[in-house]
């Protein structure tokens, strides 16, 4: 070998050896017989670096995976040979080998298994066993080559090029391992859980790593092999003497939680199940004590989760079976771990509660089934509602500010006993409405001196009940009046009490989203509405110390306003008043910090458009007040944009900019206030945003920061043609214009959009608008489209991909608008070049998106055109084109119709045949049987098949057929 190279895989190595080393390893693997110096090197211990060592186990690993059947017989007993060599060694070595060694050795037996065990090594495993005894170095290699073997048969991921070739790939994979494991059944797995049960009596008591490996190997293959081979009296007794040893008890508890797991009769399991849990309880084991080893109580948490669902399983089975006696044995011992796994719920650390939630949750919902509840039932319902609530408290530790992958677990785990709330909600509303009363009221009475974990679940219980208990449009303060009461005497209690003053964040947090998730509740009761506007509005909310709170209080207070609706009256022009200040431009050179980011602006800015829009205000007024909202945006904007234009700085030219496009963005997030009924005519507010558009325009002839500026001004027109209609209509030529100067695709991309929006609305009314534009659009798609990119440029090729499917998009929308003449009148050369690039797009680029837009245009066109008075030279076209793309695409490679949009592509190309033959009746179907279809080589009989098809009244029919006509037309 090169030991020069060998020098690189050394983990100190420098760069340039590491890569030389790796270059050689890619030289060996393709090598004929470099793999023989390998296996010499390890059958010959010829090497002690570990690193050498593992890069040979290496390349056997990639000879053996993907060159193995390359090889003579002599030189597949070598490999054999080799690694049983190497397996001796093992037990003679002074020291073991390290683990990673070790594991990569396992798998290269492993592959060499599913290779060879069904042909040419049936005795794989009792080679293995002959060599290794009870030696504990050679037990150690072979439980690793077991649980190698394992993750072959069982866990593997197939990692393959494409999608089709995986599934094919995956359902070989799945035969040859069924075929393997059918094989090991029949033929060594009682001798295999043999030895695992004479490892385990060996090394139980002197070597715990051992035999942790062993319980880990029985666990993995219990679910595969025949469970009477384990479940049984010498196998269980032994596990459970291993959960009453420290360092076994883990591995033991997750060996025990495969084999409840593991599918079997209802009745036997829970027989199983039963005679498990006698032996735990009287080990002392159902007794949960908070300090225990809580990595053990965890895995066993896990246990007690799986026997739980277990059982619960077997009383579903038995009650769809109508064993009903068997069925009430089986919830009596389901009833009997209910306080086992009440004491692991309320266990203080997460991870352990966690793991129980699933065995609650199923309990509750057979409780949900039951006809009525027993005395202890409805308790250990209570039960289970006082500890999730218990559960739901934050800890001392979390930190709000920097939340990190801890905080993020805890949500999670939230998330879980959420669910639980909400079953709870389905087995006993009546319980959970009077129980979270209790703590609200309980807690709310003395928010001053409660800690804020307790303040905050309290708050979170109310916020919970709204989804607990579900009523249609938010109307939880009418209807059953009992909850009714209970939901507004809370209501009334959060927002009177004081407690939106508490100072920390997760109360106050939880405040504002509680009394937005009941908003209905001040159309109960008006009054409080002041109160909470004040919440919102001062040092509570908005002004918060916290950017969080501010930043989540903005959103929240957007929606409170829309909701609240014509209740805002009363309060509008104070609230602006207020608001005022949040709503400053803050220009990049004041260095003043803003209350509020600029995403968070744009809710206050649609909160303010709203109040104006929605108040009882004259036209008269609400003009007044929107153009007291926007004229000092656009003020700000034209003192910027000379700054910009003035500005030689790069960072300074970005800031600015950001800073225009902002007040863009409020200006046209104020618009959103107006709705279809509502309209800025009747509001009186047209002039100002035509004076606000006539303000933004020149950003578009700005050299500087195109990209931005451009983004911002498109946003603002999309919004303009919803609210002006056709008054925007004269800003749309000079604005298109600017627009399509030194643009790149992603700004071609995103301004097609906007000429579809005009198209779609506004039809005949802009053609001679669309005509005159309509080529140099083209145009400029077509550079784009044309300019060269490095082969490899993933990034440069999907731009060109949107772009194509955005120009056809574009077409789609002009004759589908009914304006096909904005095409027609293009001239015969031009309009030629686009319909050419229809058909390219339909059959030439392997994007079924773009295809099906192709045949939708293809299919119009030949709607509008393809009479007897259509264009001259059309129904030529049609012959020429238009058919054969018809056929060439569904007959492309790239043609995948395992893949939805494909589908879809071939649906519009059955309608644009559909489409042809109903335009030009018989003369379609002559040319097809006479002309093209020979010309293809395709049978006669097809041919009739296909015409038949094609004449069918039902379109449904000939799509179908196109499904499956491609393998005929090949064959």
């Amino acid at each position: 070998m090169d030991e020069q190279a060998l020098l690189g895989l050394n983990p100190n190595a420098d760069a340039d050896f590491r890569q030389r080393a790796l270059a050689y390893f890619e030289q060996l693997k393709i090598s004929q017989d470099a793999w023989q110096v390998c296996a010499e090197a390890l059958a010959q211990s010829i090497y002690s670096a570990f690193h050498i060592k593992f890069f040979c186990f290496q390349v056997l690993e990639h000879q053996v995976k993907f060159k193995y059947s390359e090889l003579t017989e002599v030189q597949q007993q070598l490999i054999r040979e080799t690694l049983i060599t190497w397996l001796q060694a093992q037990m003679l070595n002074p020291q073991p080998e390290k683990t990673f060694i070790r594991n990569k050795a396992a798998q290269v037996f492993a592959l060499l298994f599913v290779t060879e065990y069904l042909t040419k090594w049936p005795k794989f495993f009792f080679d293995i066993l002959s060599v290794v005894d009870l030696n504990p170095r050679g037990v150690d290699m072979y439980l690793r080559i077991l649980m190698a073997v394992d993750a072959e048969l069982v866990d593997r991921d197939v990692v393959h090029t494409s999608e089709a070739s995986y599934y094919f790939a995956l359902t070989l994979e799945a035969r040859r391992n069924t075929l393997l494991k059918d094989t090991m059944r029949e033929q060594c797995i009682p001798s295999l859980v043999e030895s695992w049960y004479q490892i385990l009596q060996n090394y139980q008591y002197n070597n715990s790593e051992l035999t942790c490996q062993c319980l880990e190997v029985v666990g993995a293959y219990v679910s595969w092999i025949d469970l009477s081979l384990i479940a049984n009296e010498r196998f269980i007794n032994m596990l459970l003497g291993h959960m009453s040893v420290e360092v076994l008890r883990e591995e033991a508890c997750d060996c025990l939680f495969e084999i409840v797991n593991k599918g079997m009769d209802p009745i036997d399991k829970t027989k199983l199940v039963e005679s498990l849990c006698q032996v735990l309880q009287s080990a002392g084991l159902f007794s949960i004590d908070q300090e225990d080893d809580v990595d053990f109580l965890a895995r066993f948490s896990k246990l007690v989760n799986g026997m739980g669902q277990a059982l619960i399983a077997s009383w579903t089975k038995l009650i769809k079976n109508g064993d009903m006696k068997s069925a009430q044995d089986s919830l009596q011992a389901i009833e009997a771990k209910v306080a086992l796994m009440l004491q692991l719920l309320i266990h203080e650390d997460d991870d352990i509660s966690s793991n129980i939630i699933g065995f609650c949750y199923d309990y509750l919902h057979i409780l949900k089934q039951l006809s009525a509840l027993s005395d202890q039932q409805k308790a250990n319902v209570e039960a289970i509602m006082l500890a999730v609530m218990k559960k739901l408290t934050y800890d001392e530790e979390y930190n709000f500010e920097n939340e990190g992958e801890d905080e993020a677990m805890f949500v999670e785990y939230r998330k879980q006993l959420k669910l639980l709330l909400d079953r709870l909600a389905q087995v006993s509303p009546e319980l959970l409405l009077a129980s979270v009363r209790r703590v609200f009221n309980t807690t709310l009475q003395n928010w001053q001196t409660t800690r804020f974990m307790e303040v905050e679940v309290a708050i979170r219980l109310l916020y919970m009940l709204a989804e607990a208990l579900p009523v249609s449009h938010g109307a939880h303060f009418s209807g059953d009046v009992t909850k009714a009461t209970a939901l507004q005497d809370m209501m009334r209690t959060l927002v009177t009490s004081g407690v939106s003053a508490y100072q920390h964040t997760s109360v106050t947090l939880e405040f504002f989203e509680t009394v937005v998730r009941y908003e209905k509740f001040f159309a109960v009761e008006p009054q409080h509405i002041p109160t909470v506007l004040m919440a919102f509005l001062d040092h509570r909310g908005l002004r918060h110390t916290s950017p969080k709170v501010r930043s989540r209080t903005a959103y929240l207070f957007s929606r409170l306003v829309k909701s609240l609706n014509k209740q805002m009256n009363p309060f509008i022009e104070d609230v602006l008043n207020r608001i005022q200040d949040l709503m400053e431009l803050s220009p990049p050179e004041n260095g003043y910090q803003a209350l509020l980011s600029s995403d968070d602006q744009l809710f206050i800015y649609e909160t303010a458009g709203v109040l104006i829009v929605n108040s009882e205000y004259s036209a008269e007024r609400k003009q007044v007040l929107m153009r007291n909202l926007l004229t000092p945006l656009m003020e700000k904007f034209k003192v910027l944009l000379e700054k910009l234009m003035m500005a030689q700085d790069e960072d300074r030219q970005m800031a600015l900019a950001d800073c225009l496009n902002h007040a863009v963005g409020f200006a046209s997030r104020t618009s959103k206030a107006f709705s279809n009924k509502q309209t800025v005519k009747q509001c009186g507010c047209s002039e100002v945003y035509l004076d606000c558009l006539q303000t933004f325009l020149p950003a578009l002839s700005c050299p500087l920061q195109k990209e931005v500026l451009r983004s911002g001004v498109r946003t603002f027109l999309h919004r303009m043609i919803i609210c002006l209609e056709e008054e925007v209509l004269p800003f749309i030529p000079s604005a298109s214009e600017h627009m399509l100067k030194d643009c790149e695709a992603k700004d071609l991309q995103e301004f097609i959009p906007l000429i579809n929006q005009i198209t779609a609305k506004f039809k005949t009314q802009v053609s001679p608008f669309l005509q005159q534009m309509f080529m140099p659009l083209l145009h400029a798609i077509f550079e784009v489209l044309l300019l060269p990119a490095e082969e490899n440029d993933q990034s440069a090729a999907l731009e060109k991909q949107m772009l194509r499917r955005s120009y056809f998009a574009f077409l789609q929308t002009v004759t589908g608008s009914g304006m096909s003449e904005v095409i027609a009148n293009q001239g015969a050369e031009n309009v030629e070049r686009v319909l050419f690039t229809v058909i390219q797009g339909a059959v030439d680029y392997p994007d079924p998106i773009a295809q099906k837009t192709c045949f939708i245009i293809l299919s119009k066109l030949v709607e509008l055109w393809g009479g007897k008075d259509g264009p001259v030279g059309f129904a030529d076209f049609v012959y020429k084109h238009i058919v054969p793309a018809c056929f060439l695409a569904p007959l492309k490679q790239t043609f995948d119709l395992a893949d939805a949009q494909t589908v879809l592509a071939l649906s519009e190309c059955a309608v644009t045949l559909k489409t042809i033959h109903l335009k030009r009746g018989p003369e379609c179907i002559q040319y097809l049987q006479q002309e093209y279809l020979p010309s293809l080589q395709v049978a006669p009989e097809i041919i009739q098949e296909f015409c038949q098809a094609l004449q069918q009244p039902d379109a449904k029919v000939f799509k179908n057929y196109l499904k499956v006509y491609k393998d005929f037309f090949l064959s």
